[in-house]
């Protein structure tokens, strides 16, 4: 299903990658209980620039960093890479508020989210 009618990766599904890659990492790194937490990230903005073409079954590696963390936010960057290109098949950004699930208002970053964060910002 990754590819459209043209044959390469279509323009969505690079977002797909993107929550992936971001989710991936909150969980594994980060302590995050997808199902569970009372403190969860919705994404609030993001873009994508699109370099060159990827199509499946072509293997790929993301790259994530964060560049700005906030009280209740985190910018993250992303880039996609065809496994052992240098160059990028696309860059991204990606915007997460923090919010209480119930009450569905930002909140802080908890405290192993934003130890894994921090791990990864760049200055």
């Amino acid at each position: 299903m990754d590819n459209d009618i043209y044959g390469h990766v279509n323009n969505v599904t690079y977002y797909s990658y993107f929550d992936t890659t971001i989710n991936r990492y909150l969980i594994e790194v980060g302590g995050l209980d997808i199902n569970n937490a009372p403190v969860v990230g919705y994404v609030v903005n993001s873009n994508c620039q699109f370099k060159k073409p990827v199509a499946y079954p072509d293997s790929l590696e993301a790259g994530l960093r964060v560049i700005r963390i906030g009280n209740s936010s985190v910018t993250y960057e992303l880039g996609l890479f065809r496994n052992g290109d240098m160059d990028p098949a696309a860059l991204g950004q990606v915007v997460h508020v923090f919010v209480d699930r119930e009450k569905n208002h930002a909140v802080a970053i908890p405290g192993s989210i934003r130890g894994a964060l921090e791990r990864i910002l760049v200055c």
